[in-house]
């Protein structure tokens, strides 16, 4: 592909319709050859930049609450299920799939480390990506339900590639919030993927949504096809306390 045929490409997908028209009607420059090769340069400098911005937006929109990364993971100190399932959720076929990812298990385990570190890698991937904590998204959701704008956060929400609901279990919610999380969360069953870090073992889900029916039929479409990872271990927000109460007494006892 010549010079002049990249650049017709290119601003047919940076839409770029009145620079198209101009070479492909040969506008007469008084040097075709140089001028083609100074725009091409230009337009792939626009189409980097453009997709650095983009991966960057899709990251601002998703609204984790820090940025973490798979790479910061200390992959020897998770849990053995999440050594081996790692490997496979990095490749986010789990997405492509409309496969789901429960994590549950103690805290300080990296449940929430993983969870964000699987939405960067995911925006990075050009997918849309939403983040919440669970009581904040109760919260959301019955305030579009008040200002009857629920309908259309619904729209929303059952379209994006990847939901993340964080720290499920922390704190119990009424009946109203647990219909509403129930009802958002069936939306995408079995046709997009979601996230969701938990405390609570799913017989103890029960406690949350103070009915078994509900947690029953939650559970059931959650789990259906998904990789459930038990968390529980040794907290690692712990250890590094521990670490650094050691350090910090070792630099009293020096000086």
């Amino acid at each position: 592909m010549d010079n002049r045929q990249q650049i017709i490409e290119i601003c047919k997908e940076l839409r770029l319709p009145s620079i198209r028209k101009m070479v492909q009607d040969e506008t007469d420059f008084k040097n075709p050859k140089q001028a083609y090769e100074v725009l091409l340069q230009v337009l792939l400098q626009e189409k980097s930049d453009r997709l650095v911005r983009a991966k960057q937006n899709r990251i601002r929109a998703a609204n984790f609450p820090q940025k973490k990364l798979l790479e910061e993971l200390v992959v020897d100190a998770l849990p053995n299920q999440a050594k081996q399932k790692l490997p496979h959720l990095k490749s986010l076929d789990f997405i492509n799939e409309g496969q789901n990812v429960i994590l549950t298990g103690s805290p300080g385990t990296g449940k929430s480390h993983i969870a964000i570190a699987l939405g960067m890698e995911a925006c990075l991937a050009g997918y849309r990506v939403f983040f919440a904590t669970v009581p904040s998204l109760i919260n959301q959701l019955k305030e579009h339900r008040s200002e009857r704008t629920l309908r259309s956060f619904e729209l929303k929400f059952e379209k994006y590639d990847l939901v993340i609901l964080d720290e499920l279990g922390y704190i119990s919610f009424d009946k109203e919030g647990a219909e509403l999380l129930f009802s958002h969360l069936s939306l995408r069953a079995g046709r997009k993927s979601t996230i969701i870090t938990s405390n609570l073992s799913f017989l103890k889900w029960q406690e949350i949504f103070h009915d078994p029916v509900l947690t029953a039929a939650l559970t059931d479409r959650l789990t259906h096809k998904s990789h459930v990872l038990n968390m529980n271990g040794p907290s690692f927000r712990m250890k590094e306390t521990e670490e650094w109460i050691k350090t910090s007494a070792d630099k009293v006892a020096q000086n």
